[in-house]
């Protein structure tokens, strides 16, 4: 990911100045959708079951009630949502504990919005446990809010997650840009009304 972020004022196509930039977390900020997958492996394994690895494109980047709803589904697995959840979130927490890859071009982007004075918020599909795990290392005063994917009745793909920041910025979400990797955030964050920039995970 390169950067170059506008000051405030900058007009945007529309015309309307820049108010604040949303980021979304995992593919995009930290080098984890990997982990998500490798966690989701070993769990089902321990429950007997072998994941397909054509179903990686399915659960990477979506929401945890979509992905491990899918993958209770697909593999027949005895065991609840709520069950799998937990212990899909443990799973990940050990591996960040361990290392937490950036990604490419997310610190200087940090660095460049702090040194604008850009609000800035935190947005992910991630459960709170997580975000505030991964914010000790990317260091919670780069952004003046974040919003989880449990703290909303619906997240990524609906809009809900963008809308919330943006009023918890007191900002239009209109004249928001959003970075994000995946279709569904993309898909969120356009369904908000925002300007997006979409990044390859790499």
């Amino acid at each position: 990911m390169t950067s170059t972020v506008p000051a405030l004022g900058t007009r945007t196509a529309e015309g309307s100045a820049l108010q604040a930039v949303l980021l979304d977390m995992d593919g995009t900020l930290v080098d984890t959708e990997g982990f998500w997958w490798d966690v989701e492996v070993e769990v089902f394994a321990g429950l007997g079951h072998t994941l397909d690895d054509s179903w990686r494109h399915v659960v990477v980047g979506g929401p945890m009630t979509r992905s491990a709803g899918f993958l209770i589904e697909a593999t027949g697995a005895n065991i609840a949502l709520a069950e799998l959840t937990l212990l899909l979130n443990s799973g990940f927490e050990a591996r960040i504990a361990q290392a937490l890859p950036l990604m490419p071009g997310a610190a200087r982007l940090l660095a460049e919005l702090a040194e604008y004075e850009i609000p800035t918020a935190l947005v992910s599909a991630s459960h709170r446990r997580i975000i505030d795990r991964v914010l000790t290392s990317l260091g919670p005063q780069h952004f003046a809010l974040s919003v989880a994917g449990d703290e909303v009745t619906r997240t990524k793909p609906y809009p809900d997650p963008y809308l919330l920041a943006a009023a918890g910025l007191g900002v239009d979400p209109t004249r928001c840009a959003v970075v994000e990797d995946t279709a569904t955030g993309v898909a969120a964050a356009e369904a908000a009304g925002c300007h997006v920039v979409a990044v390859p995970s790499v």
